[in-house]
């Protein structure tokens, strides 16, 4: 989890590398935070997606997140028909 505080550290790593430069240690920090801070932002994002609904016209509610898993298994299953096809 991002905190306030990890990203006060982020922007203080990231003024110092503009006025002086990072030791070997601030960098690999760096390195580590912002990693920690795209993951917490990918997770986030995730979950806000996977949580949409969409009403159709007639009232009907289509939920994304199955929407997406059912087309992804379709699409695994063409291809795997489709590389069985080849392999004959």
């Amino acid at each position: 989890m991002v905190t306030e505080k990890t990203l006060e550290r982020i922007n203080e790593l990231y003024h110092k590398s503009k006025a002086e430069g990072l030791t070997d240690a601030e960098l690999a920090e760096q390195k580590q935070l912002r990693a920690d801070y795209v993951k917490a932002f990918r997770e986030n994002l995730r979950g806000q997606l996977e949580s949409i609904k969409i009403q159709n016209p007639d009232g009907s509610m289509i939920d994304v997140k199955e929407r997406h898993d059912a087309k992804m298994k379709k699409l695994e299953e063409e291809q795997l028909k489709d590389a069985q096809q080849k392999g004959n």
